[in-house]
């Protein structure tokens, strides 16, 4: 199998894996939230991914261990009060459907348009009243990248809170420095699924998500997982160690993958603003979900994983102003660390013929 759904989950690094093992033996099972020897242990693991995990992110803050990126966003976007709140047509499920539901709660819900290359106009005005702006760093449908920076300067001048759901740049793309709140997850940079991290900067005080026993600095009651937390900070530190290693790798496959495509092949969203692991493409006509079935050894995706199934046309690529026939021909293609030159080629090759098969088909 040729892996290329990378935006979905990325391969466990070995490293990783490492990492986590002595946390999954019976010497190694310990609570890290008891006060024995063995707790403190395990704490001590923790506490040293969660140095590790941080390093990769803005300094003055706070991280915050979680399940995942998907209760970090919900939690950014209900802990803040009251006030409206303000995103892109093209935020990720987790941020979309929190800001719809918060809306449903008496709170104001302002959607920013972007233009044809998926990017957020930097000049945009935000409303009144506006409590906290969110925006993606790196979009998991197409790859663009916002101009988050500018936008937090935006919503500071307004007196804004801003959030960015970092998950696809996190140990990719530089996290601008004046973002207050940050979700991150480990999945998505070659560490364990089930766990992921909220950054808040020093002084925002949320209000707790989940209560319980009160672990994570009595905001984020819960047993964290030493394994998970091991796995977490191993694939950060090897993140920030291969950063500029893994960023020619994915630019070299980059231009492969779209010389071996040709010119029949249109990318969706910015050329330029965007990170080139993640090649979104369409093709006039073509019926994308027949391909994805068809190549039984390649594993690639139409959009996001959250929607997969849902049968509705990606909200992102309608966005950008694509019509339903255009998302419906769209094919996204990840790739990343463990991608070989020979893998990808293949995989192009397969993804042509399958294409051309069709157009011949349909002639």
């Amino acid at each position: 199998m040729i892996y290329l759904d990378y935006q979905a989950t990325t391969p466990l690094a070995p490293e990783a894996r490492e990492a986590m093992l002595p946390w999954l033996t019976p010497e190694g099972s310990a609570n890290p939230h008891s006060s024995h020897v063995a707790g403190r242990a395990a704490k001590a693991v923790v506490e040293l991914a969660r140095e590790q995990v941080a390093a990769l992110l803005p300094t003055g803050g706070q991280l915050f261990f979680t399940s995942g990126a998907t209760e970090a966003a919900n939690w950014a976007l209900k802990g803040f009060g009251g006030g409206g709140i303000v995103l892109p047509d093209t935020e990720h499920a987790c941020v979309r459907d929190t800001a719809i539901y918060i809306g449903g709660c008496d709170h104001d819900v302002t959607w920013i348009e972007v233009d044809r290359d998926g990017l957020v106009d930097t000049n945009v005005k935000f409303p009144g009243g506006t409590a906290i702006v969110a925006a993606m760093l790196v979009n998991n449908e197409t790859g663009v990248i916002q101009p988050v920076g500018a936008l937090a300067d935006a919503a500071h001048a307004v007196g804004a809170l801003f959030f960015c759901d970092a998950v696809q740049g996190y140990g990719r793309v530089p996290i601008p420095d004046n973002c207050d709140m940050v979700a991150i997850s480990a999945h998505k940079i070659h560490g364990p699924k089930g766990i992921g991290a909220l950054w808040v900067r020093d002084g925002i005080a949320l209000e707790p998500l989940m209560h319980g026993g009160g672990q994570e600095g009595g905001l984020r009651s819960g047993t964290l997982s030493p394994a998970l937390c091991a796995g977490f900070g191993a694939a950060a530190a090897l993140a920030a160690q291969r950063v500029d290693i893994d960023a020619s790798h994915v630019a070299a496959l980059w231009d492969s993958a779209r010389a071996r495509l040709g010119p029949a092949w249109i990318l969706n969203g910015s050329e330029t603003h965007r990170y080139k692991g993640n090649l979104n493409i369409r093709r006039p006509g073509l019926d994308a979900s027949r391909i994805i079935s068809e190549l039984r050894d390649v594993a690639l995706s139409a959009g996001s994983a959250c929607a997969s199934g849902s049968g509705r046309p990606s909200h992102v690529l309608t966005a950008l102003g694509l019509s339903r026939a255009d998302t419906q021909s769209s094919l996204r293609i990840g790739f990343g660390r463990y991608t070989t030159q020979s893998e990808l080629i293949a995989a192009i090759d397969q993804i042509v013929a399958a294409a051309d098969r069709q157009m011949d088909m349909a002639a």
